[in-house]
């Protein structure tokens, strides 16, 4: 249970990152590029955590398909970016794919 806490605390991380990464503009302002590399290290770090308990492909496409999904959601509702129709279908699909790693990957 300890390695999908960890799980949720790196893809928190990676969402931080990620959406830090865009205000700090290429890293041209200080504050939000020491916050990315910050956020992106935690999150490195708890996923190396997790895979101690998770098992490795279920661990990573969890991470990156939530993170991905996530990360979508937030550049739709705070950055105002557009999502088109294909981009639904790929985001399902990920969902899927984590879906079924969940429930047949690992056996």
């Amino acid at each position: 249970m300890t390695g999908y806490i960890y799980l949720g605390i790196a893809i928190v991380g990676e969402l931080i990152g990620t959406n830090l990464l865009k205000v700090s503009a290429g890293f041209s302002h200080l504050l939000p590029t020491i916050g990315t590399l910050f956020a992106y290290g935690l999150c490195f770090f708890f996923l190396s955590l997790s895979i101690k308990t998770v098992p490795l492909n279920l661990a990573y496409a969890s991470w990156a398909g939530l993170g991905l999904i996530l990360t979508t959601l937030i550049s739709i509702y705070l950055w105002h970016e557009p999502l088109n129709m294909i981009g639904v279908v790929g985001l399902i699909l990920i969902v899927l794919g984590v879906i079924l790693l969940d429930g047949f990957g690992t056996a």
